[in-house]
């Protein structure tokens, strides 16, 4: 556990990605089976305590610690293992914490009741780093500035083998992936993993910069099609077989069994998943009624009926056609919608441009009349390449929406930014009262960060835990997709990834802008 814990401590303080991989590499190269492939679980997001949650840790500490100072220490520290490790009164240290493994084993098979006093004596015995890094196994909440890829970056750095390759079978693995690492270090066969039932890792995109960009490239060598307003999905069809998976590899397929029982054909499919009658796609607040969820209702989908919009194939049949380029995978996709008629999939457009401005004006006109997020733009010529590949896709988004809003709330980040005011509620005027619309945390410098905070601090009207009301008179040009009816919001409106694009220190509270704005935004249905 000694090395696991300063594992963590060394990637939650280290910004830079190279030194990350760097401690990464260095960690599953000296750590014996199963505690690294443990911890690789952990990293991954793949290892979880259902019994451990942050409320039952918070228990086990007011149990020894008086409220109100945990309350104090809490609201400044802003991070709960933090706040834990350091106020823990106990350090009795009488013997060591069990190995990585040993602990996974005894936190899956301890009883409900027996799970405090088990928590209170592990903390007791650590050191303040393993203590922080106990909670932060336990309950799962890392936020230490990695992702499943690095870690899978820094098994291939350490093995000299192709992430593309880690990629290819690492949705058919199981911990503590003994299997894999024999296979990395040279002493074991590659995982044999069935295509059929496993996740194959996406290509992306890159946004297009406009003025380098289409420049450089020939109209000519692309192709186009809209970018729905969806998820990216895997559909996997097999024999009296489907699978459905996010774009991370989640297996979904439980929450949309309307699509999957009504999915036909044999292959790997590549598309975005839409709810709507009769194959419109309704806008994305209402897909978001229908994620987040592992069952779905007989109601929910009367109401939100799933479907996939197909634009690209992996696997035709049992073939592997990822390497034939977009032409040839596209012919393939006609012809199997030709010989497969559907009733919950569908082939996506593409569309005819004859130069770059030719698809700007089909960019602009299909995001002012049908919502539209923008276009893709992709290689004709170009195979099916996992990950970010430079040159092959775009993404080119519609020009984002801008709105004037007011602070209304602020609370404190996590983290970096744990001691720092910012993620900021605004709101717009519904006559003379503001109407919360959207909440943002990016979008601002970390000069500008310190600005925010101090102005927060000297403006404070009320507290509530953690969060700080503000006197109403700073306004956020605020960046969005696009606006939504929502039922959730007391305004009756969400904002689809806002972010703050300007602070007008500038702008007197008044002048922002009224509901009725915000609201001429939402797409007609």
């Amino acid at each position: 556990m000694k090395a696991f814990a300063k594992l963590l401590e060394t990637l939650a303080l280290t910004p830079s990605r190279n030194r990350k991989v760097a401690a990464l590499t260095e960690y599953f190269a000296a750590t014996p089976d199963p505690d690294r492939g443990y911890a690789l679980a952990v990293l991954t997001g793949a290892l979880s305590f259902d019994a451990v949650k942050a409320g039952r840790l918070k228990d086990v500490v007011l149990a020894e610690v008086d409220p109100h100072l945990f309350a104090l220490s809490y609201d400044y520290v802003g991070d709960l293992g933090e706040t834990i490790a350091l106020i823990w009164p106990h350090k009795g240290g009488a013997r060591p914490l069990p190995r990585l493994s040993e602990l996974v084993e005894i936190l899956n098979t301890t009883a409900k009741s027996e799970l405090p006093g088990l928590i209170a004596e592990l903390l007791t015995n650590a050191e303040i780093n393993e203590r922080w890094a106990l909670v932060k196994l336990t309950t799962g909440a890392l936020r230490i500035g990695i992702s499943a890829r690095l870690a899978k970056t820094a098994l291939a750095e350490m093995s000299g083998t192709e992430l593309k390759d880690i990629e290819e079978v690492w949705h058919g693995l199981k911990m503590p992936y003994e299997d894999l690492f024999a296979w990395l270090e040279g002493h074991g066969d590659k995982p044999a993993v069935d295509h059929a039932t496993r996740f194959h890792p996406l290509m992306l995109s890159n946004p297009i910069d406009e003025e380098k960009d289409f420049a450089a490239l020939d109209p000519k060598d692309f192709t186009a099609e809209w970018k729905w307003d969806g998820i990216r999905v895997q559909l996997i069809l097999g024999e009296g077989t489907a699978s459905l998976f996010s774009r991370t590899g989640d297996d979904i397929a439980a929450a949309f069994p309307d699509l999957i029982d009504n999915a036909f054909g044999h292959g790997v499919l590549d598309g975005e998943l839409l709810v709507g009658h009769e194959l419109e796609p309704a806008p994305f607040n209402a897909l978001q009624q229908r994620l987040n969820r592992k069952t779905a209702s007989e109601k929910l989908m009367a109401d939100y009926p799933a479907f996939m919009r197909v634009y690209d194939m992996l696997f035709d049949g049992d073939e592997d056609i990822r390497a034939l380029s977009w032409t040839e995978r596209r012919k393939r996709l006609e012809k199997f919608f030709a010989g497969t008629p559907q009733s919950r999939l569908d082939l996506s457009p593409t569309l005819e441009f004859s130069d770059w401005q030719d698809l700007e004006a089909i960019r602009r006109k299909g995001a002012d009349e049908s919502g539209h997020e923008g276009v893709m733009i992709k290689r004709r010529d170009a195979p099916y390449v996992p990950g970010r590949p430079l040159g092959i896709w775009y993404k080119w988004k519609r020009d984002p929406n801008l709105v004037d809003a007011v602070l209304m709330y602020a609370q404190r980040g996590h983290g970096k930014r744990s001691s720092f005011y910012s993620d900021f509620t605004f709101g717009a005027w519904r006559g003379n009262e503001l109407v919360p619309i959207g909440k943002a945390y990016f979008g601002f410098t970390d000069a500008e960060l310190k600005e925010l905070d101090k102005w927060v601090r000297s403006h404070t009207t009320a507290s509530f835990g953690p969060v700080r009301e503000v006197e109403k008179s700073l306004v956020f040009e605020v960046a969005f997709d696009s606006a939504q009816a929502s039922t959730r919001h007391k305004s009756g409106v969400a904002l689809r990834f806002p972010r703050i694009n300007r602070i007008r220190w500038d702008k007197p509270a008044a002048e922002a802008a009224r509901l009725s704005e915000v609201e001429a935004l939402i797409p007609a249905t």
